[in-house]
């Protein structure tokens, strides 16, 4: 995460990058990108047929049944979000903490970010209750809220909201007339997924709904393709529109905007896209072997947090894990920590890899906070980071088990 000076911290251009696979490229899609390398056009505004027909059988595999007239695709989830709000026009409703992300595209476009806090037991979703009585208090004060931004599968906190608590959020917005975009970027990288996993105790899966099963006609799903499907250099996303005469004017309202901006996804990319969205065996073979290894290192991050005094949830999604210091905080005294922002730093230099804090999150700046990424654990090697995905334990590689003694070891500098 670089930065200029120390007051340049908050420019968005040095914000954090979105968790890394670690892991190198499928050959497979390598083989599709390189095969489509003589498309020297772009795609039209929205994505072509293929993509759009690949997206919506993606979709239709998770329950959502889609028309590919009710889908759009552009370079990457800014992009598309970007469009969708400019397009759609009014205030933001956020959850805090959020992807860092987020809230710069909403005030990129003029318009007002509201942070509700989240529930205890979860992140990306925001406590109903807050969420009401925060949209009561902005209409009254003269604001316009008139979207709820949410994910069902966190960044930063590595959490997927229980069904209960995302049916009430999503009550929530109906009853203050907000209209839901769903970020469902990370949904396929859940550690421990309901289905395909024989032999996993009932309690350990875990079941991923989208609000567009609860509020069809007033919810657009997106989802950014690097997130489980396509390394981040190719960037791709696509979005679902409810199937709805008011769906049909906001997706021809967001290709307006891709329009003008050159919103557009290369021909090449588009190729791959498809072909991720269509999950044949060795992209979902990887999917889910790269989202267990994931899970597994988390899990070992998270004893050695918890071993340390930290607290964090349990990560059950994506690859980082959320970690709140504030009970080491003599021991961050003793260091000269004392806000997330220092605490970012000094973690950053000392494990070697980018540890952003809690303020890049819209979280509280005095909170020592931070996301701890898995990626950098794999391995700093293709060779290192393929073995860790072959293991039958990871664990026991030495380069990971270095990795997380070297994690161990920073952590107990801050133990009492």
């Amino acid at each position: 995460m670089q930065r200029t000076t120390a007051e340049g911290r908050g420019q968005v251009r040095y914000g954090p990058p979105a968790p890394q696979p670690g892991l190198p490229v499928l050959p497979e899609l390598t083989a599709v990108l390189a095969a489509a390398a003589w498309r020297s056009a772009a795609e039209p505004a929205g994505g072509g047929v293929p993509v759009r027909a690949a997206a919506a059988r993606h979709w239709g595999r998770r329950g959502l049944a889609t028309d590919p007239d009710h889908v759009a695709a552009g370079p990457g989830a800014p992009a598309l979000l970007l469009a969708l709000l400019g397009a759609y026009g009014g205030d933001v409703m956020l959850p805090r903490p959020c992807p860092a992300w987020w809230t710069p595209q909403v005030r990129l476009l003029g318009r007002r970010a509201y942070h509700v806090p989240t529930p205890a037991e979860c992140g990306g979703v925001p406590d109903p209750y807050a969420l009401l009585e925060t949209v009561r208090r902005v209409r009254a004060e003269g604001g316009d809220p008139r979207v709820l931004l949410l994910s069902v599968a966190d960044d930063p906190t590595a959490t997927v909201p229980p069904p209960e608590l995302l049916r009430e959020a999503c009550e929530a917005a109906a009853s203050a007339g907000l209209f839901v975009v769903s970020d469902e970027t990370w949904r396929d990288t859940v550690h421990r997924p309901a289905r395909g996993l024989p032999g996993a105790h009932e309690h350990d899966r875990l079941v991923v709904l989208s609000p567009a099963e609860m509020l069809p006609d007033d919810t657009a799903v997106l989802l950014d393709l690097s997130g489980a499907l396509l390394p981040a250099g190719w960037p791709a996303a696509v979005v679902r529109f409810p199937g709805t005469p008011h769906g049909t004017w906001l997706r021809a309202r967001t290709l307006d905007v891709l329009t003008a901006t050159g919103g557009l996804v290369a021909g090449p990319v588009a190729g791959a896209a498809a072909h991720a969205l269509d999950e044949p065996a060795a992209v979902a073979g990887r999917a889910a072997a790269a989202a267990a290894l994931h899970g597994a290192v988390a899990r070992a991050a998270h004893r050695e947090l918890l071993a340390a005094g930290a607290l964090a949830r349990p990560p059950q999604a994506g690859r980082h894990l959320y970690a709140d210091l504030t009970p080491l905080r003599s021991g961050l005294a003793r260091q000269g920590i004392g806000d997330a922002m220092e605490l970012e730093d000094w973690l950053g230099g000392r494990l070697g890899a980018p540890t952003p804090g809690g303020q890049r999150f819209a979280d509280e700046p005095v909170a020592p906070r931070v996301r701890l990424s898995t990626g950098p654990l794999l391995g700093a090697t293709p060779e290192e980071q393929l073995a860790a995905l072959t293991a039958a334990d990871p664990l026991a590689l030495p380069h990971v088990r270095d990795s997380l003694a070297r994690l161990r070891s920073v952590l107990a500098a801050l133990s009492d």
